[in-house]
C-alpha cells in the first residue's frame, strides 16, 4: 500500500510540473483564441488540440521562444472575422501581436493591457470600435501601437505618456474626438505620431514640439485650433496639418498668422489634458480665448458650438466615405503579403518575426504562387517597413551614408541595439521578372561565410517603391579609407594586418566561386576596395556579394563601367565585354597591389621589375616581411595577367598563399 501511494505521489508531482502545466494551459489558451478569432474554424485549421503550438509544421503564425512559450502571433491578412480574444492575456510572454488587415469587430478588451512584455501591437485595418482602454498605459514595453483604420471613438488616453519606449503611434482614420494629450510629448522615444482623419479638438500641445526624437507628426483633417508651436518647423515635410481651419501660426505654408485678441476672460490652461472628459462636456475655455487666426472672427458661444458640430459632421461623413472607398480599392487591388513565421533557427521559431511586407502595384515578387517559385525559404529574412523606418529614424539625412545612381545607403539601429547598414534600391532598378528576382534573393540569403557580409533581411515597400537590403555594419569602415592614408590623414595599417586582410579577401572569393559552381549563379562582378569592409579585428569581408543577381542588367552594366574606371576590370572586358571567374581573380590582383602599396592609383609604380621598397607602402617605414611581400607581388602579377587563361583559380591561389617560403 505504501508503494502504491508513493507511485501516485510521484505521478501527481510529475503531472503538476511547471513545464507540463504551462504546455497544457498554453494549448487551451490558443484554442480559446482560435475560437474567438475564427468562430467557424474556416481559417485557423492548423490550430487543433492534437498539435504542438511550437512545432514548425502546426499552429500557423505562432512563434515560440527556447522555453516553449508563445512570444508572437502573426495572423495579418488572413480574413479573420471574429473578435479580439480576452484569452490573449494568459500568454504572458507575448511580445508581438499582429492581427492587422483582417475583419475583426468588437472592442479592444482591457485584459490584453496586462501583457507587459508586448512590444508590437498591430490591430490596424479592422472594424474595431469602442474606446481605447486607458489601461494601455500599463504596457511598459510597448514600442509600436497600430490602431489606425478602425472605428475607435472617444479620447486618446493620456496614459500613453507613461510608455517610455513608445516610438510609433498610428491612430489615423478613426472617430476619436478629444484633445491631443500633452503627455505624448513627454515620451522621449516617440518618432512617429499619426492622428489624421479624426475629429480631434483643441490645440497642438507645445510638448510635442519639444519631443526630441519626433520625426513625423500628422494631424490632417481634424478640428484643431489655436497657435501651432513654432518649434514644429524643424520637422519640415514631416509635419502635416492641412484641413484644420482653426489653426494659425508663423512660418507655416497655408496658415495665417495668429492675432492677439484683447479679452478679460481667463486664459485657457495650455496644454489641455483630456482625461475622462468627453467632447460634449468640454469647457467653453477649450476655444482659444487670447488669440485667433488672421481670417477668424469672434462668434457667440452658440455659433461656435454649431460650427464645431458642423465640422464634426462633415469630417465624419468624409471619413466614412474615405473608409468605404479605401476598403473597396483594397479588396480590388491589394494583395497582402504575410510572413506567418519568423526567422528560422535550428530548433525553434524566432520570437521576433518581421511582418507586414508591402508591395508596389504590379510588383509583388513574394505573392504566394504568383511567380511559380518557392518563396518559403525567404520568410525568415522578411523585415517590415516600420522596422526599417525605426532603424533609420524615418530615413533621416543624419543617417545617410551615401548615394549612387541606383541606391542610397543608411546607417540603422535595430530594436535589439545592433547596428546595420540598409541599402535602399528603387524597384525600377530591380529585376522585373519575379522568378529571376526571387532566385536572386535566394542566392543573397544563402551566402554564409566568415569573410562575406551577411544579409540579415530585406523589405519591399509599397509606399516607397523600394527594396531594402539590411546588412551587418562594421566598425572599421571599408578598405578604400585606408588607401592613400598619409594624404587623407587616415590610419596606416601595419604589415601583419595587410596580410590578414588579403588572406580574408581570398577566402571569401574562394567561397563565392565554389558557391557559384553549386548554385549556377553569376560571378561576383563587384570586387573593389570600396566593397571590402573591416570588422573590429580588421577581418576582411566582401560586401554586396551577389547583389547583381537582383538588379536589372542595365544597372549592373552601369556599375561595371564605374568599376572599369577604377581599374578593377580586366583587359578582355574592354575588348569584348565578357566576364568570367577570372575577371574576379584580376580584381583580386589589383586589390593585392593596392594593399601592398597603400595607394588607390598604381599607374606610377613599376609593379613587375621595380624593387619591393619602391612598391611597398612607404608609410610602413620598412617594417614589413620581404619574403611575404615578394610572394604577394608574384600572386598579384599572376592574377593581373593579360590572358585570363594564365590567371590561377581562387582555390589555386589559396594554396599559393598558404605555401611556406
Amino acid at each position: 500500500m505504501y508503494i502504491i501511494f508513493l507511485k501516485l505521489l510521484l505521478f501527481l508531482t510529475w503531472a503538476s510540473s511547471p513545464s507540463l502545466s504551462t504546455s497544457i494551459t498554453q494549448l487551451d489558451t490558443l484554442l480559446a483564441i482560435r475560437d474567438s478569432l475564427d468562430p467557424e474554424n474556416r481559417v485557423l485549421l492548423s490550430w487543433n488540440s492534437h498539435s504542438d503550438p511550437c512545432s514548425s509544421a502546426s499552429f500557423e503564425g505562432v512563434a515560440c521562444n527556447e522555453q516553449g512559450l508563445v512570444t508572437n502571433i502573426s495572423l495579418q491578412g488572413k480574413g479573420l472575422y471574429g473578435t479580439v480574444p480576452h484569452a490573449l492575456a494568459a500568454l504572458k510572454s507575448l511580445t508581438g501581436l499582429f492581427l492587422h488587415f483582417n475583419a475583426l469587430h468588437g472592442i479592444l478588451p482591457k485584459q490584453i493591457t496586462t501583457l507587459t512584455d508586448l512590444t508590437d501591437l498591430y490591430l490596424n485595418v479592422n472594424n474595431l470600435s469602442g474606446d481605447i482602454p486607458r489601461e494601455i498605459g500599463n504596457m511598459s514595453n510597448l514600442q509600436v501601437l497600430q490602431l489606425c483604420y478602425n472605428k475607435f471613438r472617444g479620447n486618446i488616453p493620456s496614459e500613453l505618456g507613461r510608455l517610455r519606449k513608445l516610438s510609433v503611434v498610428a491612430l489615423q482614420y478613426n472617430e476619436l474626438n478629444s484633445a491631443i494629450p500633452a503627455s505624448l510629448g513627454e515620451v522621449g522615444t516617440l518618432a512617429r505620431l499619426d492622428l489624421s482623419f479624426n475629429s480631434l479638438l483643441g490645440p497642438i500641445p507645445v510638448t510635442l514640439a519639444d519631443a526630441a526624437k519626433l520625426q513625423s507628426l500628422n494631424v490632417r483633417n481634424n478640428s484643431l485650433s489655436g497657435r501651432v508651436p513654432s518649434a514644429l518647423r524643424r520637422l519640415k515635410g514631416g509635419f502635416e496639418y492641412m484641413n484644420n481651419p482653426g489653426l494659425c501660426g508663423t512660418g507655416f505654408d497655408d496658415l495665417d498668422s495668429c492675432k492677439e485678441v484683447s479679452t478679460s476672460e481667463p486664459v485657457r490652461p495650455e496644454p489641455y489634458e483630456p482625461g475622462d472628459t468627453s467632447t460634449k462636456d468640454l469647457p467653453a475655455s477649450m476655444e482659444p480665448q487670447h488669440e485667433s487666426c488672421g481670417h477668424c472672427k469672434r462668434t457667440s458661444k452658440s455659433s461656435k458650438i454649431g460650427l464645431v458640430f458642423t465640422v464634426i459632421a462633415v469630417v465624419f461623413a468624409s471619413t466614412v466615405a474615405g473608409l468605404l472607398l479605401l476598403f473597396w480599392r483594397r479588396s480590388q487591388n491589394q494583395k497582402i503579403g504575410s510572413s506567418d513565421n519568423g526567422p528560422k533557427q535550428v530548433c525553434q521559431k524566432s520570437a521576433f518575426p518581421l511582418i507586414s511586407l508591402e508591395y508596389s502595384d504590379g510588383w509583388d515578387p513574394l505573392e504566394k504562387g504568383g511567380s511559380g517559385y518557392s518563396w518559403e525559404v525567404l520568410e525568415g529574412f522578411m523585415f517590415n517597413l516600420e522596422e526599417v523606418e525605426r532603424a533609420t529614424q524615418m530615413f533621416s539625412e543624419v543617417n545617410l551614408l551615401g548615394k549612387s545612381d541606383y541606391s542610397a545607403v543608411y546607417r540603422g539601429v535595430l530594436r535589439d541595439g545592433s547596428v546595420v547598414t540598409i541599402k535602399c534600391i528603387a524597384k525600377t532598378s530591380c529585376k522585373s521578372d519575379e522568378g529571376e528576382f526571387l532566385k536572386g534573393l535566394k542566392i543573397l540569403t544563402s551566402l554564409r561565410h566568415e569573410n562575406v557580409v551577411r544579409l540579415r533581411g530585406f523589405c519591399c515597400s509599397k509606399g516607397r517603391g523600394e527594396c531594402f537590403l539590411i546588412y551587418d555594419s562594421f566598425s572599421n569602415g571599408n578598405l578604400l579609407q585606408y588607401l592613400d592614408a598619409k594624404r587623407n590623414s587616415g590610419r596606416v595599417l601595419d604589415w601583419s594586418t595587410r596580410v590578414w586582410i588579403i588572406r580574408g579577401i581570398a577566402k571569401g572569393m574562394d567561397y563565392l566561386h565554389r558557391k557559384k559552381g553549386r548554385q549556377h549563379g553569376r560571378v561576383q562582378e563587384n570586387i573593389s576596395a570600396e566593397n571590402i569592409v573591416l570588422d573590429s579585428g580588421y577581418k576582411a569581408l566582401i560586401g554586396d556579394s551577389g547583389l547583381h543577381n537582383i538588379l536589372e542588367d542595365d544597372v549592373v552594366f552601369s556599375a561595371l563601367k564605374g568599376s572599369a574606371g577604377m581599374g578593377y576590370l580586366p583587359p578582355e572586358y574592354r575588348r569584348s565585354g565578357g566576364l568570367s571567374e577570372k575577371s574576379d581573380v584580376y580584381a583580386f590582383g589589383v586589390i593585392v597591389f593596392q594593399v601592398l602599396s597603400g595607394k588607390r592609383d598604381m599607374r606610377q609604380l613599376n609593379l613587375e621589375s621595380g624593387s619591393l621598397k619602391d612598391i611597398v607602402d612607404e608609410n610602413l617605414e620598412g617594417m614589413f616581411s620581404e619574403s611575404e611581400a615578394a610572394k604577394l607581388r608574384r600572386v598579384a602579377l599572376l592574377c593581373t595577367h593579360d590572358s585570363p587563361h594564365l590567371r590561377p583559380s581562387m582555390d589555386t591561389l589559396m594554396l599559393q598563399l598558404d605555401a611556406q617560403q
